[in-house]
């Protein structure tokens, strides 16, 4: 079978790219399209791979503004020509479940959420600093994206989610049904330490729905070290409510983030994610969590076994899980065994299955 590979775009580093680069391990001769991609934010594991943008790659500053490319994104996707494939495996959090392929290809997305940006506009735009105007004209053309992407999630043959909260959503926006495979984590990556240091760690990309501010008010608070490691728009903002015991390490290797779980004293999850990859790399790190109790940490976070919830997202309750999670025994191999079950190995073996009974049910009705 000929396979194709396709993510939205390769601009960034985050949990959705670590999944197109296990995609890419487990097919490494499938192209990989995508509307654009940066060569000096592309992962290790994906510079031999053959990358296939669209026209979008050529525009003068695309890489570096592609949110405010969003009107394009759909036009861009149209010149892609599968006809060659068997299978398209799509990674989508946004454009690339709309792709059209020939009648005789099956398209399986993994999901990682419909896009949050139209389905929940308010609250992605809620901490954005954009004047009323723009907000109310974007809020146009959201309304005709949601009907866009609605009609034409009729394009994918089936759709798999990463997580309890995303199958929700794929039902709610798409009326489809859908299959959970969580994503995978690279747990030989990490190890754990015997020396634990007294910082919390937070990594993330610094965007405003993450909620990093609301870890940086508990932690204004309470005078406790707090290492944030991550680039984003919000970092300016973030940089002027914080105090000194607050530090912004910006964007580091793999390595040294693999050091710096090792021996945080817990990890701090704040928002609301679709599935949330560094909450379990924490936990293969023998470390644990303090995570707002909705989306996918309700999936991977079990109180007192690899992390303690927050209900509201607010800074007293924060601080409470922090003092919660301060007074808790934690057993370090306990935790490390829970992150196991999310290894990168499990999810190629259940994937593998998953797509092989899919594209002969899809074969035995045509």
């Amino acid at each position: 079978m000929k396979i194709a590979i396709a993510h939205d775009y390769l601009v960034q580093m985050g949990g959705a790219e670590r999944v197109v680069e296990v995609f890419h391990q487990m097919y490494p001769s499938a192209p990989i399209y995508t509307t654009m991609f940066s060569n000096n934010r592309l992962l290790d594991e994906l510079r031999d791979a053959d990358i296939r943008a669209s026209w979008l790659q050529k525009m003068p500053g695309g890489k570096s503004h592609f949110k405010e490319m969003l009107p394009l994104y759909p036009f861009a996707i149209k010149d892609f020509d599968f006809r060659e494939f068997d299978i398209v495996l799509s990674s989508s959090s946004a454009f690339m479940k709309s792709i059209q392929v020939p009648k005789n290809t099956f398209h399986l997305c993994y999901c990682h959420t419909p896009m949050r940006f139209a389905w929940d506009y308010d609250t992605y735009m809620e901490r954005q600093t954009k004047s009323s105007v723009m907000k109310r004209l974007l809020k146009i053309y959201i309304d005709q994206l949601k009907q866009w992407d609605q009609k034409t999630s009729a394009n994918v043959n089936q759709f798999i989610a990463n997580s309890s909260v995303v199958k929700n959503r794929i039902r709610n926006y798409y009326q489809r049904d859908s299959d959970v495979i969580f994503p995978p984590i690279n747990t030989t990556r990490f190890h754990s330490s015997s020396s634990i240091d007294n910082y919390y760690l937070i990594v993330s990309r610094l965007v405003s729905y993450k909620r990093i501010d609301l870890a940086v008010e508990a932690f204004n608070r309470n005078g406790l070290p707090l290492h944030i490691v991550g680039e984003g728009p919000d970092l300016m903002r973030l940089k002027a409510m914080a105090k000194g015991n607050v530090r912004f390490l910006g964007r580091l290797d793999d390595g040294s983030v693999t050091q710096m779980m090792a021996q945080c004293r817990a990890l701090i999850f704040p928002g609301e994610e679709d599935f949330g990859i560094t909450p379990l790399e924490a936990n293969a790190a023998g470390r644990p969590v303090v995570a707002y109790q909705a989306g996918g940490a309700l999936d991977t976070i079990v109180p007192q076994v690899n992390g303690v919830f927050f209900k509201r997202q607010e800074v007293e309750d924060l601080l409470l899980a922090i003092e919660e999670l301060e007074n808790h025994a934690w057993d370090v191999r306990r935790i490390v065994q829970h992150a196991q079950k999310f290894d990168e190995k499990t999810f190629m073996d259940k994937l593998k299955i998953y797509m092989a009974k899919a594209y002969q049910q899809f074969r035995e009705g045509h």
